[in-house]
């Protein structure tokens, strides 16, 4: 999709997104809900500059945490701090500060040296665990297929890292609601994570790492058409894939000269860097189904009470403030 064809789509799905609830669920005949859209990355053009890392920290900074220190003790000691405010210029790897960075590898294939680079974020899953598990509702995915993490009611519980097969979700102590709460006992801070630039795409501009990627290493569409252009890409250079299928699909999709299997062989998963393994669909497994039939009515009612909840508290403060 080029810039102009996005633009046009993203405003007809924003104004419809206006509309609220009821035009989702509208007669066959009247708006459609806006299409579920994707990103595809070629790694063969990909020159590892960065210049996606600094588009993305710029266009977000003003969704960063801001802690308030000291951090409140934790019950029980076991639940440990995790504080990234001193450490906000890190950006090898995933923090609540640096929600995108580039993955270096260089490999043998085919006889040759190759030296790829490839941006890292996450993945927002078609179906995703950590929106249908979070016991707060407070990640839930868009209708334009984005994952996202309320920051106004997360308690920073880490359901969601738990549960994402990448350990995508970073957090930050000392903010949040659980400030105003029980700040010993509920949750630890916010989760953070890639929310797709909410924002830009909402008025119908292009995400951050994309409008400044000088190699057009990115495109975003249409996920069957971007599903459509990973296989057209993948076969004009006897490539792979990823993200198609990993963990029941994504709407984060690679394309690589090299095998995924070689790249993930070149390094060790840890905090903040995700794997490239084989992903099993996690939704798929009836227990975990279980769980999210049974979380969902939950954290729905859990998100309205902590709605709730943070408007008094934010009240409350505009009181104390105004004394």
């Amino acid at each position: 999709m080029n810039r102009r064809a996005f633009l046009k789509g993203a405003a007809a799905a924003t104004g419809l997104a206006a509309a609220g609830p009821a035009a989702a669920v509208a007669a066959p005949d009247g708006p459609k809900p806006r299409r579920e859209l994707a990103t595809l990355l070629d790694l063969s053009r990909c020159i590892g500059c960065g210049a996606c890392v600094e588009a993305c920290r710029e266009a977000n900074d003003h969704k960063k945490p801001e802690p308030k220190k000291p951090f409140p003790a934790m019950i029980p000691k076991r639940v440990k701090v995790e504080d990234w405010s001193e450490r906000r210029d890190v950006d090898d790897r995933l923090t609540p500060y640096n929600w995108l960075y580039v993955q270096d590898f260089e490999v043998e294939h085919d006889g040759e040296t190759v030296e790829l680079h490839m941006p890292r974020r996450c993945m927002h899953c078609v179906n995703p665990p950590c929106a249908n598990l979070c016991p707060w509702g407070a990640a839930y995915k868009e209708d334009d297929g984005a994952v996202r993490i309320n920051d106004e009611i997360c308690l920073g519980g880490a359901k969601c890292r738990s549960v994402c097969p990448w350990d995508i979700p970073q957090r930050q102590t000392g903010v949040g609601l659980y400030l105003d709460l029980l700040p010993s006992m509920a949750g630890n801070g916010v989760m953070y994570k890639c929310d797709r630039c909410l924002g830009r795409t909402d008025k119908g501009e292009l995400p951050a790492c994309i409008e400044a990627c000088p190699m057009d290493v990115q495109q975003i569409g249409p996920r069957d058409e971007i599903v459509r252009k990973a296989h057209e890409l993948a076969e004009s250079m006897n490539g792979y894939i990823y993200g198609e299928t990993e963990n029941g699909g994504t709407n984060t999709i690679y394309v690589s000269p090299v095998p995924f299997e070689k790249l993930a062989a070149t390094f060790t998963p840890g905090p903040g860097r995700p794997g490239l393994g084989p992903v099993a669909d996690a939704m798929a497994d009836e227990t975990t189904l279980a769980a999210a039939l049974a979380t969902a009515p939950l954290a729905g009612l859990a998100a309205g009470l902590l709605t709730v909840a943070r408007g008094v508290a934010r009240d409350l403060k505009d009181d104390g403030e105004g004394k």
